[in-house]
């Protein structure tokens, strides 16, 4: 069995952590709402969960259209989840990616690569889906396009 390992360690006396991998790779992790000036010195963990989505999901994407034999010469991915006010814990219920993909690239392959990465190959996609209703918007050289995209567990089985 596989495992994933990383290290925490306070920094500060308030909130404020380094978050390291095997490799030694570094992420500071704070929460704001802790901070009197209400300012984090690192991404919030909830933050960082929309972050690993995006990042799996990105990584799936590029992997599928290179091997496609697409050209891909800019990326990005807004994230946007939502969850209630005022009660803990306040998971996601909800969470949309917006993609933003430039390059020799057809919206019909793109949505397909979306689709695979978010169904088949994304590990932080599966684990979310059970939580939140994960939904998709993308663009492709500028132009947008509808996705009937959906996850999670209002999905139609």
């Amino acid at each position: 069995m596989a495992q994933t390992r990383v290290y925490l360690e306070r920094v500060d006396d308030a909130t404020l952590f380094v978050a390291r991998n095997a490799q030694g790779l570094e992420v500071h992790v704070d929460d704001a709402t802790t901070r009197p000036d209400g300012i984090g010195l690192g991404a919030g963990p909830m933050q960082l969960l929309l972050m690993g989505l995006a990042g799996c999901a990105a990584v799936d994407v590029v992997d599928i259209l290179k091997k496609g034999r697409f050209l891909v010469t800019s990326f990005t991915i807004g994230a946007t989840g939502d969850r209630a006010d005022g009660v803990h814990p306040a998971p996601f219920h909800s969470i949309h990616l917006d993609f933003s993909l430039e390059g020799d690239l057809t919206p019909d392959r793109v949505e397909r690569a979306i689709r695979l990465a978010l169904e088949k190959y994304c590990s932080a996609a599966a684990t979310l889906r059970h939580a939140a209703r994960i939904t998709v918007g993308y663009s492709v050289n500028g132009q947008a396009f509808a996705s009937d995209i959906a996850l999670g567990p209002d999905e139609p089985r």
